[in-house]
């Protein structure tokens, strides 16, 4: 199971773990600064999982607008996909969508 935190922003509020997208809109919901503002903005963190998602985790600089994207095809590619896939963003530089492009879709064998 892969683990992430979200720390707020807002140095009064009190971050959460979550490993789905379910937990962390519960959670987000939730989480009220001191002065019982709804917290609205964070910095997602990933705290433990597979070695291949923490690096793609870095590569593809995930964040708040994106992790649902990023949970959801964690757990759809596969291995060979992931390590595919780091190549070309990390060591080639190639732009990712998560939402449109596929992993094979860069020639890394010219990078």
């Amino acid at each position: 199971m892969t683990q992430f935190y979200a720390q707020p922003y807002d140095i009064s509020a009190t971050g959460f773990y979550f490993s789905d997208m379910e937990e962390y809109n519960t959670k987000r919901a939730k989480c009220k600064n001191d002065f019982g503002g709804q917290v609205e903005e964070f910095e997602i963190q990933f705290i433990d999982g597979e070695h291949e998602d923490a690096e793609l985790f870095k590569a593809l600089d995930i964040h708040q607008g994106n992790i649902y994207l990023f949970i959801e095809k964690i757990d759809e590619w596969e291995e060979y996909e992931k390590y595919y896939l780091f190549i070309a963003v990390h060591e080639c530089s190639y732009n990712f969508d998560m939402e449109k492009d596929d992993p094979y879709d860069f020639d890394i064998g010219h990078c």
